[in-house]
């Protein structure tokens, strides 16, 4: 009871934080309720920072018109296919070069020199390639999942027990199984434990695709609407596409308890 009350109580304060971040986000905007504070013009904070009212607004007119529908799938589907794609190629990249020191000796300094690119840059070579649709955002969100999950896999891999190596070979196990049974499980709890991140740059590589040229995407609205100074369809662009990562962190955070069920928890692990 005592946690219940205590999490109903966060909540709150949660919520108060929020209402009074766009209240005072309202009062410094709207030119009756404050004097001028912006350089003496009653509507330059409005231009600047918007005005709440018309952002929501805005955002209303997307969901009841169907506007934003299209956008959004665009962009979920640019997320999950380069979270997909990074994630395969930085697991099954990751095991080959920790299980192969000759190769991983060779390819390291590449590898390094690749991860501390920013991969920014590449988006231009990216829309040459493949043009301003979905594959361009996503090649760019594969640069960026993949390296996140190279680098868990790799360690996860190097740092499996070498007491159950020794044993699982002490009782026949072949080099098919030593990686089924042990090399996998053990890279697959370090790419668990950083789903969170994977996701998240896998929709910054799609948002950021969409923001620097495409034809459709929430980052395209967002485009667009700067373009031509309209600051509360920006504000409102953001505002959608910050609640769309919220949703995604959520959904995560629901599969990783789903998958990590196995895992004790700290309070378990100190009762031992």
């Amino acid at each position: 009871m005592r946690n219940n009350g205590s999490n109903l109580s966060l909540r709150v304060w949660q919520s108060l934080v929020l209402v009074g971040v766009f209240a005072g986000w309202h009062v410094i905007t709207a030119p009756d309720l404050l004097p001028p504070f912006y350089f003496g013009d009653p509507n330059r904070a409005a231009f600047l920072f918007g005005e709440p009212l018309r952002v929501f607004g805005r955002i209303w007119d997307w969901f009841t018109g169907g506007e934003i529908y299209r956008h959004l799938w665009v962009t979920l589907v640019e997320t999950l296919l380069a979270f997909l794609i990074g994630t395969v190629l930085g697991i099954a990249i990751g095991i080959w070069l920790a299980l192969a020191p000759r190769a991983s000796a060779i390819f390291d300094p590449y590898i390094k020199a690749a991860n501390a690119m920013p991969r920014v840059i590449l988006a231009p070579i990216f829309f040459v390639w493949f043009g301003l649709g979905i594959a361009s955002k996503v090649a760019l969100g594969v640069t960026l999942v993949f390296f996140i999950v190279f680098f868990n896999v790799y360690q996860g891999v190097k740092e499996v027990s070498p007491v159950v190596l020794a044993n699982a070979r002490m009782l026949g196990a072949s080099p098919r199984q030593l990686l089924r049974y042990v090399y996998l499980p053990s890279a697959m709890s370090w790419v668990f434990a950083s789903l969170h991140n994977s996701v998240g740059l896998a929709f910054v590589g799609a948002v950021v695709g969409e923001y620097l040229g495409s034809a459709e995407g929430v980052g395209y609205l967002i485009l667009q609407a700067e373009g031509v100074f309209d600051i509360n369809t920006v504000f409102a662009g953001i505002l959608v596409l910050t609640a769309f990562a919220l949703v995604l962190d959520w959904i995560v955070s629901l599969v990783e308890k789903r998958l990590m069920v196995w895992q004790p928890r700290s309070s378990e692990t100190e009762r031992i």
